[in-house]
């Protein structure tokens, strides 16, 4: 008899709960308890820690799940209910906040122009960052990083034309461009290996604090959302105008705090890749959208906004504690 082949486990651990609707949710998934009630929902800060893990794991359903949580549970209907008031109020308070711009095009200028001051996270850790710095910037950051792409990838089904084939381009490089070892996700993975963190995908979950998260859940909203379709379409341009310069900067922070070569690859390869994303982003992403669709013009120039806006956040979340000489970190690493 041949042996049965097992499914190797990739799903992480639910992590603990942070509040009342997270910790209600995590009940749920677990079949101990049940969902959230309305006055708990209803009361949430729609950017604070509870909140957004319970829309982080409402989210992650749709990406690898948990251990132990039926798969089932991604469609489930009233998992689903809470999911929608959840991001209801997350919705409102990103349209309330990133309010730049009205139309795509200038918002898309206005990433072309470096700040003057030079005071980002990119430009701290350069010149004065410490290693456990950058470690806990690469820890809190791994939320985002080790699924990079594929919250993009549920654009594709609602873009046609120049717009889809410019989407399917840059996301075939940011999956390595059919080779494996050279997915964006590994890389970063290679990057946490050489800073001596643990790669597994979710590890620093419990780490990260709520701007981060939202961070994620931002590309997921947009991306499951067919109706926000421009607006992930603004988001991917933000983040791939605005990679290389930075990434030219976490590179050089790498090779000074010798980090390693793997570390310090990540970077560099961001530099060179995403100089070229960013045209084929702006010329065939963007405009072939917004030659079919022009009324998503605003959509595309929120996504751009609310993508700048979620990441001051997390800059000022970050900046605040290390100029303390504080940790960011929620947990230890």
């Amino acid at each position: 008899m041949q042996p049965v082949a097992t499914r190797p486990v990739t799903e992480p651990e639910l992590p603990p709960s942070r509040g009342e609707i997270s910790a209600a949710v995590i009940a749920y998934l677990r079949g101990t308890g049940p969902l959230p009630g309305e006055a708990a929902l209803a009361g949430a800060d729609p950017l604070g820690d509870d909140l957004q893990l319970a829309l982080y794991l409402c989210y992650e359903l749709h990406y690898r799940g948990f251990a132990g949580v039926p798969e089932a549970r991604e469609w489930d209907p009233e998992l689903l209910r809470v999911r929608a008031a959840l991001e209801e109020p997350f919705l409102a308070a990103l349209r309330k906040g990133a309010t730049r711009h009205e139309h795509a095009a200038d918002a898309l200028d206005e990433l072309l122009v470096e700040p003057v001051d030079g005071e980002g996270v990119s430009h701290f850790l350069q010149d004065k960052g410490e290693l456990w710095q950058l470690r806990e910037y690469a820890a809190q950051r791994s939320v985002y990083h080790l699924k990079e792409a594929d919250p993009h990838a549920w654009v594709l089904p609602r873009l046609w034309g120049r717009a889809k084939a410019g989407m399917a381009a840059v996301e075939f490089d940011e999956w390595g461009g059919g080779r494996a070892e050279r997915v964006h996700a590994q890389l970063f993975a290679d990057l946490m290996s050489d800073l001596e963190l643990d790669p597994a995908y979710g590890r620093y979950l419990d780490a990260s604090g709520a701007e981060a998260l939202a961070v994620v859940n931002l590309m997921s909203l947009f991306g499951l959302h067919r109706a926000l379709r421009g607006a992930l379409v603004g988001h991917f341009a933000a983040v791939e105008i605005t990679s290389s310069p930075g990434s030219r900067r976490l590179a050089k922070a790498m090779r000074r705090l010798g980090a390693g070569p793997a570390a310090e690859h990540f970077y560099a390869e961001h530099v060179e890749a995403d100089a070229v994303h960013e045209q084929v982003v702006r010329r065939e992403v963007v405009a072939g959208l917004l030659e079919v669709e022009p009324h998503l013009d605003a959509d595309v120039a929120f996504g751009v906004d609310a993508t700048g806006w979620l990441e001051d956040r997390l800059a000022d979340r970050l900046l605040e504690a290390w100029r303390s000489g504080r940790t960011s970190l929620r947990t230890a690493v």
